[in-house]
This record gives structure tokens, C-alpha cells and sequence, in this order.
């Protein structure tokens, strides 16, 4: 039996906007098991956006049950959740997120060193993941000398660097053209088959479908596609 990365049971999330309570969750339940390429598809405002952010342990678990690796993240305080995005968590979005005056080694390298890695152990960690990706010749550059593909490469080996049980990615594809936005997901592909776990988050069906499992989420109701 796999392990369970993701567990979500009955999960529920509101906003107060003005006067008004909007529902951007309902009741959602969610099982990833490790090793899976997971799409949850949706459009704008659907909940898809919430809910990334309540896996990502980036907002809290307001009503329901959320397990990540078996830990009960609604019972965790920031410190903690902090901590848990750290270690557990890669993440993948669609601007980049680059650190501009930093070259490529030390974008990647930053995870790291947060961690408290020595800077010796991180550039030789940093060095594997970028040649794994195809940047090895492009450390010393900065973002802005990138196009916008190798900038999701060093993106995604920045998120990879620090070994995560997840790896989450937002909209991954939604900066980059058609072209590239299919050899970004290819290298999912690729990466899910070294037994990476992958959960992308996207409004695009022709991305969601290299996916190995698509779920939807319409007006923050998340069924099987």
C-alpha cells in the first residue's frame, strides 16, 4: 500500500466580503497517494487558488480535516507550518519567483540555506538538480538573461532541491508559450516518473491531461473528471 500524502476530509472554507459569507470551499475530500500526477482543474474564482493554498499550508484549515504525510496541519501553529512548507513542500509558480540580482546557483541554492545547510552543501546540491534539469551551464547567469523556459527550469529545481514529499505547482505553464509550456510539462512527466509527487494546479485542460488523474473544482465543489 502507498503512503498517503494527502488527506482532506469534509473541508470547508468561507470569506467574508463586506456583508456578505462567500463559500470558496465546500465539503472537499482528497486522497494523493505518493507517487502521483495529480490536476485539479478549474476556472477563475472555482476555489482551486483557496484550496492550493490550504495544501500548501499557506491559509489555515478552517473547517475539516487536512493530513499531510499523516500530520494534522490544522492543529499546527505558523512556526510549525513554516516549517512544514520548508521540508515537505516544493513549490512551483507561474511568475517564477526568481530573486533578480541572485544567479542561478544561488536562486536555487536559497531553500537551503534557510534550512541551515552548510553553503558548501547546498551549491553541491543545487549544482545536481540543475544539471539534472539542463541549466548545469547556466549557474552564473541571472533570471533576466533566461528566457522564460530555463527560468521555470531553475524554478522547478529550486522546489526540488530540498528532496519534498510534494511538489505543488500553480498554473506552471501559464507564462510560458505553447512550446515551452509542453516541455515544462514533459519534464513533469518525467519528474513524476523518477517518483516525484505532483499536485498542478491549472485552468488549462490540455495541461491537466499529462496528468496521470484530473479532478475538478466548480464553485468550490471538487469532484472526479
Amino acid at each position: 500500500m502507498r503512503t498517503r500524502v494527502i488527506e482532506i476530509e469534509n473541508l470547508s472554507r468561507s470569506f467574508h466580503v463586506g456583508d456578505s459569507e462567500v463559500q470558496a470551499l465546500r465539503n472537499v475530500n482528497l486522497t494523493v497517494e505518493q507517487g502521483e500526477f495529480l490536476a485539479i482543474l478549474g476556472p477563475s474564482g472555482s476555489g482551486k487558488s483557496t484550496l492550493m493554498n490550504v495544501i500548501g499550508c499557506m491559509d489555515h484549515v478552517q473547517s475539516g480535516d487536512y493530513r499531510l504525510m499523516g500530520l494534522p496541519i490544522g492543529a499546527l501553529s505558523d512556526a510549525q507550518l513554516t516549517k512544514v512548507r520548508n521540508r515537505l513542500i516544493g513549490f512551483i509558480f507561474q511568475k517564477y519567483f526568481l530573486v533578480p540580482r541572485y544567479n542561478v546557483l544561488q536562486n536555487v541554492m536559497m531553500p537551503l540555506l534557510a534550512r541551515g545547510c552548510s553553503h558548501r552543501e547546498a551549491a553541491m546540491r543545487a549544482k545536481e538538480k540543475l544539471e539534472m534539469l539542463e541549466m548545469g551551464k547556466r549557474l552564473k547567469h541571472r533570471p533576466s538573461e533566461l528566457s522564460g523556459g530555463q527560468q521555470q527550469r531553475v524554478a522547478i529545481a529550486r522546489a526540488l532541491v530540498g528532496d519534498p514529499r510534494l511538489l505543488l505547482a500553480d498554473e506552471p505553464t501559464g507564462a510560458l508559450d505553447t512550446a515551452t509550456g509542453a516541455e515544462v510539462l514533459a519534464l513533469f512527466e518525467k519528474l513524476n516518473a523518477m517518483g516525484n509527487t505532483i499536485v498542478m494546479i491549472t485552468h488549462d485542460l490540455n495541461a491537466a491531461q499529462h496528468a496521470h488523474r484530473v479532478v475538478r473544482i466548480v464553485d468550490g465543489v471538487l469532484s472526479e473528471a
